[in-house]
């Protein structure tokens, strides 16, 4: 089917359980995209169950078009998705990945549909220009912090700054994700390497830190106490700190971590009035609540801060461009790989 190409006008969400009218717009596209089947989303930006939670969410939103969440980290996604195009079997319509820079690259293949979200309009202002707005959105986030096993490390021996994780006294206890796995951990790997040059993690890896994959490894590796300082997603260790797991998060002094997901529609999506319908749908308040029910860093300016968290603009952050990212990803998977191994 030819996708509906009339220009969407914002749809304005309330709270889950009050009725939410449908616009003109969106009604439209609904209609179409009911006749195309369930819609596929390749994501990297939350739990397999989240993902399927969301799923379900979108479909009681608009009845009749079906999710297949199909979740794995970043990299492996963007694997996927790039073996799809070679072998030109399309299967993703809605792309979600954790790391920004895959959508520039998509982009200048051709594989990205062009498609104005309305939706975007509502996007904080932390996350304005971390996107393209005809291409692809920010839809999720991760703040990057210091974490800490809370039974383990004394309140006045917490690290307060990034380069506290370079102390001797953390030798062998220091955990940390991978940049090759996980997007978002790219991104602070990045960031440190702006902020304080390679020499950073080369003097890491003298402390022989315990390195996972997903940025939410280093979180299992403290509360389990097989380490007790590293990086993590506050909001990840908020919600285990919520259950009374041994470990905390503190804001760095030297500035915590905005990391972006981003959301595309393919264009060789399967789906494709679903797919922007999706999109539009990953734009809205209604997902932002959703976000903040599964303890995800929302995008929009209406949407309220995580439990246990602050809200972005009472917080020193650390951000890069769409450009930096792109360019600076795949160098520092290298110069990740040249210092601590593959």
């Amino acid at each position: 089917m030819i996708p509906v190409t009339r220009r969407l006008a914002a749809a304005g969400f309330g709270a889950m359980l009050v009725p939410r009218p449908v616009h003109a717009g969106l009604e439209t596209l609904h209609q179409a995209a009911k006749q195309e089947g369930p819609l596929t989303w390749y994501v990297a930006q939350m739990t397999g169950e989240a993902a399927e939670s969301m799923g379900k969410r979108f479909t009681r939103r608009f009845p009749g078009v079906g999710v297949t969440a199909i979740r794995t980290t970043g990299q492996v996604a963007y694997s996927r998705l790039l073996q799809d195009l070679k072998n030109n079997t399309p299967q993703c319509d809605v792309f979600s990945s954790t790391d920004i820079a895959h959508y520039p690259a998509l982009k200048a293949r051709g594989a990205l549909a062009r498609y104005r979200a309305d939706s975007a309009g509502g996007l904080a202002p932390a996350f304005h220009g971390l996107g393209d707005d005809e291409y692809f959105y920010p839809t999720t986030a991760s703040v990057h912090a210091m974490v800490y096993n809370t039974r383990i490390v004394k309140p006045e021996d917490r690290p307060r700054r990034f380069t506290d994780l370079l102390d001797p006294k953390w030798k062998g206890r220091v955990a940390v994700a991978h940049p090759a796995f996980s997007g978002y951990f790219g991104q602070w790997v990045l960031s440190m390497r702006k902020l304080y040059g390679w020499e950073y993690f080369e003097k890491l890896a003298k402390n022989n830190p315990r390195i996972g994959r997903s940025g939410n490894d280093p979180i299992a590796l403290i509360i389990a106490g097989e380490c007790v300082v590293g990086t993590g997603p506050t909001s990840t260790a908020t919600v285990n700190e919520r259950r009374g797991n041994p470990v905390s998060f503190v804001y760095p002094e030297d500035g915590a971590i905005l990391s972006v997901g981003s959301s595309a529609v393919m264009a060789s999506a399967p789906h494709p009035n679903a797919a922007r319908l999706f999109l539009e749908w990953l734009l809205s308040r209604d997902y932002a609540e959703a976000c903040v029910e599964w303890n995800l860093e929302p995008v929009r300016a209406d949407a309220p801060p995580l439990e246990g968290t602050k809200p972005l603009n009472e917080i020193k952050l650390l951000s890069l461009t769409t450009a930096e990212i792109a360019k600076g990803i795949p160098e520092v998977i290298e110069q990740w790989r040249d210092t601590f191994g593959g």
